[in-house]
């Protein structure tokens, strides 16, 4: 596996981390890419990235936060160009623990929230609503 310290001129084969993961689809721009590479939202193998010019092989392992779920991914290829989602998806394996069912994601949420298209809150629900805004 290749050193998440590698730079552009290190000899080995690999490509930018930000134009690999814009490449495979995993971010809709590549300057969002570069921003969570730059922000250290991104890790290689286990190693925050601080810039978004270091160099991925296939083998690394990348650990990122993407829509509140932690989405691992194993580089098995780098790419020339972004082509169609069925394309980006032979550059990695996808290593993510699968998401919570459903029924579990609705039982996290507050006992304020209200389900979508169920209308204006009733007076006794806006004061349950302010009384626990109140509390916190």
């Amino acid at each position: 596996m290749s050193s998440p310290n590698t730079g552009q001129g290190s000899g080995k084969p690999g490509q930018r981390i930000d134009q690999w993961l814009w490449h495979a689809r995993i971010f809709k721009s590549r300057s969002l890419a570069a921003r969570q590479c730059r922000g250290r939202k991104v890790r290689i193998n286990g190693a925050p990235s601080r810039k978004a010019s270091l160099t991925v092989a296939p083998g690394d392992v990348l650990t990122l936060q993407k829509a509140n779920r932690v989405r691992i991914f194993r580089v098995l290829a780098l790419a020339r160009r972004r082509g169609p989602a069925a394309e980006a998806q032979l550059l990695y394996e996808d290593l993510s623990p699968p998401p919570p069912p459903r029924e579990e994601r609705a039982m996290r949420r507050s006992p304020a929230a209200r389900e979508q298209g169920g209308g204006r809150p009733t007076k006794k629900e806006r004061r349950d609503t302010d009384r626990l805004k109140s509390e916190s």
